[in-house]
């Protein structure tokens, strides 16, 4: 399982790309129904400013900017427990990386709408339909998707699996066997000729 600080650090990265195409999957399916392309971001910023925010359509600083803020600090939230769910798999590939990215959106979705008090919801409900908010919900899992896997490409060595980084083979340690060298033939070969000479010489 990686380390709390590097689960952070990828999830800064998926959460990051996925608020990017989630915020533009809002304005696109916003215009589609006729809002304004920020309306869904301002309406973010409801939990501070009422349900009026879902009816600003220009973009400031009070509300688009608090809206986003929010939405951003939301996805990365969620790309923390994307990243400690596809951790100790990585390396991932790209199928099972959307796959993961899919169920952390659908809880989002669920808690989002389902646990979440009404003054801390996304906002969109206050202008998108639930067709237009499920699309928007897909383009997170999309942008967790690929942010998980840019790390993959971009830090290969942080993506290691379930067993950790793979180990290298060595080679079995050389075994010396006790065969006599050339030099050591020869000199065996001397001294028995001159041991049989020494011997001859005694005899005579």
């Amino acid at each position: 399982m990686p380390s709390w600080a590097r689960t952070f650090g990828f999830a800064m990265v998926s959460g990051t790309i996925a608020s990017a195409t989630s915020s533009l999957a809002l304005a696109f399916v916003a215009r589609l129904e006729g809002r304004g392309a920020l309306q869904p971001v301002n309406a973010t910023s409801h939990w501070w400013h009422g349900d009026q925010a879902a009816s600003v359509r220009e973009a400031d600083i009070a509300h688009t900017a608090v809206g986003y803020a929010t939405h951003h600090a939301a996805t990365i939230f969620w790309a923390v427990f994307y990243e400690r769910l596809i951790g100790p798999r990585r390396p991932v590939a790209a199928v099972p990386l959307l796959r993961d990215a899919l169920i952390i959106s659908a809880v989002s979705a669920a808690v989002d709408y389902g646990a979440t008090p009404r003054r801390f919801t996304p906002g969109w409900e206050f202008v998108l339909s639930k067709q237009s908010m499920a699309a928007v919900y897909g383009a997170m899992a999309v942008g967790l998707a690929m942010g998980a896997f840019t790390t993959q490409v971009l830090a290969p060595s942080q993506g290691q699996g379930r067993l950790g980084p793979a180990k290298v083979p060595t080679a079995p340690p050389r075994v010396a066997l006790a065969f006599p060298g050339r030099r050591a033939l020869r000199q065996e070969g001397v001294r028995r000729v001159v041991e049989g000479s020494r011997a001859s010489v005694t005899r005579d």
